[in-house]
C-alpha cells in the first residue's frame, strides 16, 4: 500500500505520537508520500521522516491507497480537499480538540495501521457540494465542499441580503449575517451553530441555513439533494466572504449567480472498529444526555 499524508501545525506534546506513525510505516516498508505544506512543519519539529517524495496538489499524487490526516477537523477538511477528486479514502487520526471527523486516537496508531494492512475497515461515501460562477472562488478544481458553502458579510455592520431559488423557483430573500448550504455530514457543524437540524449521512438531502436572519420567521430548510440552488447577494460594502469548509475568500458582489449543486464524486471516509453517525453523536456533541439515562 501507499498512503499521503498531509497536517497541520501540532503541540510539542504530539511529536512522540507522530514520530510513531512515521516510524511504523517505516518498519511495515509502507512508501509514502508527504504534502509540501507539512513537511515544512514536520522539519521544524525535528521529525525523522522520508522527505523525498512530496506533493503539492492532487496531480501530483501517485498511486496512493489511503490519505492520513493528522491533526484535527480542519487538518481533515484541507486533507480531503487535497485528494477529494482523485476519490482517495482519508482517514483522520486526531491531534486535534473534539475531532468529529477524525476517528482515530494517536495512542491506537499502531493497531490502526494493522488493520488497514490487513484490509479491516471500510470506505464510508458522503456526497459534496459543487459551486459554479463566472469567475473562480480558489484555484481550479478545488470549488467543491464536505461540510457547507457558506455566503457571509465582511464587516460588523450591515447585513446582507441573499436572493435564494430552488430549481429556477424563487425560495426566498434572506436578511442576515449570512446564508449557508450543508450536506448531512456538515450538519453536525456550523450548520448546528445556527439552529440547523442534524440529518443522518445516507440522506440524499441539502440544508439551506440562515445565518443570524433579521426575521422571526425564516428558518432552515431541508431540500432535495439533487436540486440547484441558486443564489445572488446584495452588499452594501459591495463585497461579501464565501467559504468552503477550510477555504475562504473575499469576492465582489458583482459576481452574478452563485450555483450549488451536487458534486459529481464523493468523498470517502476510512471508518475502523464500527464508528457509527450515532455514536459519534453521543460520544463527542453529548447528544441526547440526560441524567436519568446515566447508570
Amino acid at each position: 500500500m501507499k498512503f499521503a499524508i498531509h497536517g497541520r501545525v501540532f503541540k510539542s506534546d504530539s511529536s512522540a505520537a507522530i514520530q510513531e506513525i512515521f516510524d511504523e510505516l517505516k518498519s511495515n516498508d509502507i512508501a509514502y508520500q508527504v504534502s509540501d505544506s507539512f513537511t515544512e512543519i514536520l522539519h521544524e519539529a525535528q521529525i525523522q521522516f522520508d522527505d523525498t517524495n512530496i506533493f503539492k496538489n492532487a496531480q501530483d499524487l501517485q498511486d496512493i491507497d489511503i490519505a492520513f490526516s493528522l491533526g484535527g477537523d480542519g487538518s481533515f477538511l484541507e486533507t480531503l480537499g487535497l485528494v477529494a477528486s482523485n476519490e482517495i479514502p482519508v482517514l483522520g487520526i486526531n491531534f486535534g480538540r473534539l475531532g468529529f471527523l477524525t476517528d482515530i486516537q494517536p495512542q491506537n496508531i499502531k493497531k490502526t495501521i494493522k488493520k488497514i494492512l490487513a484490509k479491516q475497515y471500510k470506505i464510508d461515501e458522503r456526497l459534496m457540494l459543487h459551486t459554479e460562477a463566472n469567475n473562480d472562488f480558489f484555484e481550479s478544481g478545488m470549488n467543491f465542499a464536505l461540510n457547507e458553502i457558506a455566503i457571509s458579510k465582511t464587516d460588523t455592520s450591515s447585513m446582507i441580503v441573499i436572493h435564494a431559488y430552488i430549481d429556477g423557483e424563487f425560495l426566498n430573500s434572506y436578511w442576515a449575517d449570512g446564508l449557508m448550504v450543508a450536506t448531512p455530514t456538515g450538519s453536525t457543524g456550523y450548520n448546528l451553530s445556527c439552529g440547523g437540524p442534524l440529518v443522518m449521512p445516507k440522506s440524499e438531502n441539502f440544508i439551506i441555513t440562515p445565518i443570524c436572519p433579521h426575521n422571526l420567521f425564516v428558518r432552515p430548510i431541508i431540500v432535495s439533494s439533487q436540486s440547484k440552488i441558486t443564489l445572488k447577494v446584495e452588499s452594501r460594502s459591495k463585497n461579501f466572504l464565501v467559504s468552503m469548509d477550510s477555504r475562504a475568500k473575499i469576492i465582489g458582489d458583482d459576481v452574478g449567480e452563485i450555483n450549488i449543486s451536487m458534486e459529481t464524486f464523493k468523498a470517502k471516509l476510512v471508518k475502523i472498529d464500527g464508528m457509527s453517525f450515532l455514536s459519534t453523536l453521543r460520544k463527542k456533541l453529548n447528544w441526547g444526555d440526560d441524567i436519568r439515562n446515566r447508570n
